[in-house]
């Protein structure tokens, strides 16, 4: 390994998950031109108000993933003026700089949105609940960057913002990044046309990939979040691989895009990058964790999700002060068992209680589960809840019952699904409780990318 590139790896979180680096100068040509590469904006004391007081020192860095249509972008369509996020993260780097936690909020979150002041060009935000991804719009990365650390009490050090053309700069320069479909994928709207099974994406066809909602998974925000996690895991693992930090061109390739790609703070000076560079070079893939801030689908406006408590509140305070997050209570491992996520489960109501199936659907979802149907049963009242399984399905019903405090088993063998038919019965009693360190905290690392997870 070239150790004289090696602290130029944190480039890659820099553009894609936050943190923008800068070398040691032992190329002083090269230093300058990638160091002047990286544009600023600046944010002042007065945007951000009252803020939550610094506690330790660990960087705190918010990463925004720009929907911007102007200059390069303009072919990916038209939408109202404005400036949204389709991508926001908080990037949390431990004080020994040994270690990464990358916290992802869905842009569909209905949250308490905080005043901004008006900004060159933007309106500005009236306190009120609405989308997390309105304050971009109406406040640029100021408002963006107050409204995170009002709902989280974590104090932001820095900011970096990437556009859809620096996004997809960065992925060509690396070759390309390997992803796995289940299935083949034609979402005009995307752009995004590939065949099923293990492939490299670059350009149009990763950007699809990382973007696309309504052709893959659930069609979600959850779901697109998640397979963004495992590009950037990809994108993390190959970057820091010997094929990249061993070939000085390609190196530097990346990292000169990856600069071009990246709008910070000024106070993230050259100074603070090469420090950082530096303190972390012993960062191992392993050790860069990406976690979705606990959520629930809201019961009240379909299509938007809300923040699930106190879970929520639990992880923003170790993030806050720092504790327990490495080697914390938060799941970071491979599970031995299938996740949850994989579960898919259709909820019937077998009782007379109007809009109880969609009441347990949105429970089922908060614990992990995928609800793929929710509808009535054939005949009510069903007296018994019931899991009903194929033969195909019978590894996944332990894990569903030992989620039911009341449940009973029913071999259907006129079907092959692995689905699960969850029948709520007269005797429904609810969920069982389930530990904070448990329910939502579940992380993944960059070594679990979407090929390795499947």
């Amino acid at each position: 390994m070239n150790r004289r590139w090696m602290p130029w790896v944190w480039c890659l979180v820099a553009a894609v998950a936050g943190v923008s680096i800068a070398a040691s100068a032992t190329l002083v040509g090269a230093y300058t031109k990638l160091s002047g590469n990286i544009r600023h904006v600046q944010v002042s004391a007065k945007d951000l108000g009252t803020r939550p007081a610094k506690v330790s020192k660990a960087l705190n860095i918010l990463i925004v993933g720009s929907d911007t249509r102007a200059g390069a972008n303009v072919k990916y369509g038209h939408r109202e003026p404005g400036e949204r996020t389709d991508t926001i993260i908080l990037a949390h780097i431990s004080p020994s700089r040994d270690n990464a936690l990358l916290i992802s909020f869905p842009r569909d979150s209905l949250v308490q949105l905080p005043t901004c002041r008006p900004q060159k060009g933007l309106a500005g935000q009236r306190a009120h609940i609405g989308m997390i991804n309105e304050s971009f719009n109406f406040g640029g990365i100021a408002c963006t960057w107050k409204t995170i650390e009002s709902l989280t009490g974590i104090h932001i050090d820095h900011f970096a913002k990437v556009d859809f053309t620096g996004f997809k700069s960065m992925v060509n320069a690396l070759g390309g990044v390997q992803i796995c479909v289940p299935k083949a994928i034609n979402d005009t709207k995307a752009m995004l046309h590939l065949a099923a099974g293990k492939q490299v994406v670059k350009g149009e066809q990763a950007l699809g990939y990382v973007r696309a909602r309504y052709s893959l998974g659930d069609g979600s925000d959850i779901g697109r979040i998640q397979r963004q996690q495992m590009f950037i895991g990809s994108m993390i693992k190959k970057a820091m691989s010997g094929a990249t930090l061993t070939d000085p061109a390609k190196l530097y390739g990346f990292l000169d895009a990856a600069t071009k790609s990246v709008t910070t703070d000024p106070e993230l000076t050259v100074g603070v990058m090469r420090d950082l560079a530096t303190s972390a070079q012993g960062l191992a893939a392993g050790n860069i964790r990406f976690i979705t801030a606990p959520w629930r689908y809201s019961l009240t406006q379909p299509g938007r999700v809300e923040w699930v408590q106190p879970q929520a509140k639990q992880l923003f305070q170790l993030v806050a002060t720092d504790t327990k997050i490495k080697g914390s209570n938060i799941k970071t491992g491979r599970q031995a068992t299938m996740p949850k996520s994989k579960i898919e489960i259709v909820v019937q109501n077998g009782t007379t209680r109007g809009g109880l199936g969609s009441e347990v659907a949105a429970l089922l979802e908060e614990r992990g589960y995928t609800v793929v149907k929710v509808g009535d049963a054939k005949h009510k009242p069903y007296p018994k809840t019931t899991i009903r399984y194929s033969t195909n399905g019978q590894t996944r019903v332990p894990t569903l019952a030992g989620d039911l405090l009341v449940s009973r088993n029913a071999l259907v063998t006129n079907t092959t699904t692995p689905r699960l038919v969850l029948v709520i019965g007269s005797d429904w009693k609810g969920l069982k409780a389930a530990p904070v360190s448990e329910k939502e905290l579940k992380a993944i690392d960059a070594t679990q990318d979407s090929c390795s997870a499947s």
